[in-house]
């Protein structure tokens, strides 16, 4: 199939490209500046750039997995793509004839309620007391929203591990876990559900080629307290076990999200990908991805 991946160049981007390569697709990545490749150019919030581009390129199947996470206003332009980016997408998909479209969702956007591990029909938590976190989770509910409207494909992420990543030995989490920066909160029992990069990349290229619709959650077979991943990690890393401090400290030192996803966060079940995408992560659980081969 012929394939546009808008957001080729991220974490999940690079990893998705070769691999699609690989199955017999031709992949085309939708770039906001020119870049050496098979490209075609659009800001992806000028609508008529985006259907312009999508046309010239003429895809069966358009992946949708841009953020602006390197952006200084990360999180508000980031919920501009996936609004007004979507929307944008949609419209041009819709112009030029395409038969599928996927889309780069969160599994962590779900509300504090509940069994420790939910599945996909678990309420977003669009209500955040923290008004970024919320504007945030309201964007995802939208750009889900629209996807499923057109009887797209939703992949909800975990969170992502692997180079280029937050939690890289170079990335932030990584660092600071090595250099014993990184504080732990009192009762940490938030669980996490990491996935590979490598593993997210496997699930899409598996949406791309499937018949189904709907949302499914990606992540690995291990939902896992911060009191147990954050030591973990420092030890591989070959960091020291980090400081425990009380949560509202926590909330100071580390911001809202971070306390929030080490104290309160519910885990992610992937059992409808494994059910009806035939999809299971190669890394199972996160330590042994974090690990490294």
């Amino acid at each position: 199939m012929r394939i546009l991946v808008a957001g080729a160049t991220g974490v999940l981007g690079r990893a998705l490209l070769p691999l699609l390569a690989e199955r017999g697709h031709d992949v085309i990545s939708l770039v906001r500046s020119p870049t050496p490749g098979h490209v075609v150019v659009a800001d992806a919030l000028d609508r008529d750039g985006v259907v312009a581009a999508v046309r010239a390129a003429a895809p069966d199947v358009v992946v949708h997995q841009l953020s602006a996470l390197r952006s200084p206003s990360a999180f508000e332009e980031t919920a501009r793509l996936r609004t007004e980016g979507t929307e944008n997408l949609l419209t041009a998909a819709r112009a030029a004839g395409v038969h599928r479209f996927v889309a780069q969702s969160i599994a962590f956007a779900t509300a504090p309620e509940g069994p420790a591990v939910v599945d996909e029909d678990a309420r977003l938590y669009t209500d955040a007391p923290d008004e970024g976190w919320a504007r945030t989770v309201r964007a995802v509910a939208r750009l889900e929203e629209l996807t499923l409207g057109a009887s797209g494909i939703v992949l909800r992420c975990g969170t992502l591990y692997g180079p280029g990543t937050q939690y890289a030995p170079d990335g932030a989490v990584g660092a600071a876990l090595a250099k014993g920066r990184f504080r732990l909160p009192e009762e940490a029992t938030g669980r996490t559900s990491f996935v590979h990069a490598a593993d997210a990349a496997h699930a899409t290229a598996l949406a791309v080629e499937a018949e189904v619709t709907g949302r499914f959650n990606i992540t690995d077979d291990e939902p896992v307290t911060g009191a147990e991943w954050v030591p973990r990690l420092a030890g591989l890393l070959g960091g020291p076990s980090p400081r425990t401090i009380p949560a509202d400290m926590a909330r100071r030192l580390l911001g809202w999200f971070p306390t929030y996803q080490l104290t309160a966060l519910r885990g992610a079940s992937n059992e409808r990908a494994r059910r009806d995408l035939g999809w299971k992560p190669r890394y199972s659980q996160w330590h042994i991805g974090m690990a490294g081969p």
